[in-house]
């Protein structure tokens, strides 16, 4: 009846085992139903990033101990099924990672350090194919601008420096094509041979943004070309549309505006949200924006990345389809700087089941790298910018023979004589076979 207290009488079996299994799982019972379902690392020259999947946004509390020097994490109501040991360690900031309960209800991450280290966290919401992530970051206290510097250090007074950017990386996969191939380890294999192209060309040499698989916000990217005194700057990428029948390379310059067509404005928004894939502290964008975001009326820098891209799809066109035979323009963040040519490449679409498997062929990705360096090249004697290009072959071209062109043709397009092109491919005729690679001096 109402109001009189019942008494429940419980087997004494039953109250052991509950004992039991508060001791042997306090978390059990504390647990609000978010769970760490993985813990993945990354490691960039400034830092290395610790980032656990969770369920849901979750109260945590960093801090430091020492002898030895440890890196805490608490959180707060959640379980795990995460396990550490499939870290790749140790790297140059961790030497392990261990994770527990020091009570009921808390999991507690401890990082064994190999060095001083200033450590952050903030939180993201579900981005893409992520879901609520805690980002741990532990920046160095030395070395972090060492790629920089070193790329200074290796440019002389009368040598070009070229940044060289591979889109995406660490958390950020960038596009996913057929079979699962992800666009961020296609783009850095791409960028490497762009600048080994590139640093075989006389007085020029090459800063790449990134050499490895972890992530540099878009802003960032800009300021090493920047800091590094870069005299071009160039993002690739191999990207995806909505729908899988997009195909062909395509290069972009900024736009103060709007986008040039529909694909234009489509790839610029997906790659502006790379930050929210990647992870940023959007508390700090203010501050970015104040300082990175810079003045963007210099229209001499945009004319010059439309010549700069103008150049790169002529020898692009050469062998492969393009997406667009016009350098597109597009709000894009990465390419926001006022005083650096700057484009975009699209090497194709991985989205596309075909040019994804070319994508991923050492000769496509070659001949690629080949076209970039050649077309940059070119831009660089045009300008003047590099005197010393203009001599060998460094300002050489390839172009891939096409059903009815002829050597008079080849020669007019190119600006050049037939009796230059046959002395460069050593021929004696002017038959020209289809698929033929020529040197356009």
């Amino acid at each position: 009846m109402a109001g009189i207290p019942m008494r429940i009488k419980i087997p004494g079996r039953f109250l052991g085992m509950a004992l039991i299994m508060v001791i042997l799982f306090p978390w059990s019972l504390a647990a609000s139903g978010n769970t760490v379902r993985d813990i993945r690392m990354w490691t960039a020259p400034d830092h290395t990033r610790v980032v656990l999947d969770l369920d849901g946004q979750v109260d945590h509390r960093l801090f430091r101990l020492k002898d030895p020097a440890r890196v805490v994490v608490d959180l707060e109501g959640v379980e795990s099924r995460a396990d550490p040991e499939d870290l790749e360690l140790p790297d140059p900031v961790l030497e392990a990672v261990r994770t527990g309960y020091p009570e009921s209800g808390t999991f507690r991450v401890v990082m064994d350090l190999r060095q001083d280290v200033k450590p952050k966290t903030f939180q993201l919401k579900p981005h893409g194919r992520h879901g609520h992530r805690l980002v741990i970051d532990l920046y160095r206290e030395e070395g972090g601008d060492r790629p920089v510097a070193e790329a200074r250090e290796r440019t002389g007074a009368d040598e070009v420096l070229v940044a060289v950017d591979a889109g995406h990386g660490g958390e950020d996969p960038g596009a996913i094509g057929p079979g699962g191939v992800q666009e961020k380890d296609v783009v850095l294999e791409l960028a490497k041979r762009v600048a080994r192209e590139l640093d075989r060309k006389p007085g020029v040499r090459t800063f790449l943004i990134r050499d490895g698989d972890y992530f540099v916000e878009l802003e960032e990217r800009t300021k090493m070309a920047r800091e590094a005194n870069a005299d071009l700057f160039l993002s690739v990428h191999a990207d995806a549309f909505h729908t899988p029948n997009a195909r062909g390379a395509s290069v972009y310059a900024l736009s103060r505006k709007g986008a040039t067509d529909e694909a234009a404005a489509w790839l610029a928004r997906s790659e502006n949200k790379a930050d929210l894939a990647g992870g940023v502290d959007l508390g700090k964008v203010d501050e970015v924006v104040a300082s990175v975001l810079l003045d963007l009326s210099q229209t001499a820098t945009i004319s010059d990345s439309l010549a700069l891209g103008s150049g790169i799809l002529d020898q692009l066109e050469s062998f492969t389809r393009l997406h667009s035979d016009e350098v597109s323009q597009a709000p894009f963040r990465v390419l926001k700087s006022p005083d650096i040519p700057s484009i975009l490449i699209e090497a194709g679409f991985i989205s596309n089941r075909e040019e994804a498997r070319r994508l991923q062929s050492d000769q496509y990705q070659n001949r690629i790298a080949r076209a970039v360096a050649n077309g940059s090249a070119r831009f660089l004697k045009e300008r003047g910018m590099q005197p010393m290009i203009a001599s060998g072959n460094g300002s050489a071209i390839e172009y891939t023979v096409q059903e009815g062109d002829t050597l008079w043709s080849i020669a007019e397009r190119h600006q050049t004589s037939v009796s230059t092109i046959k002395k460069a491919n050593d021929l004696q005729g002017s038959t020209l076979l289809v698929g033929k690679v020529l040197e356009i001096p």
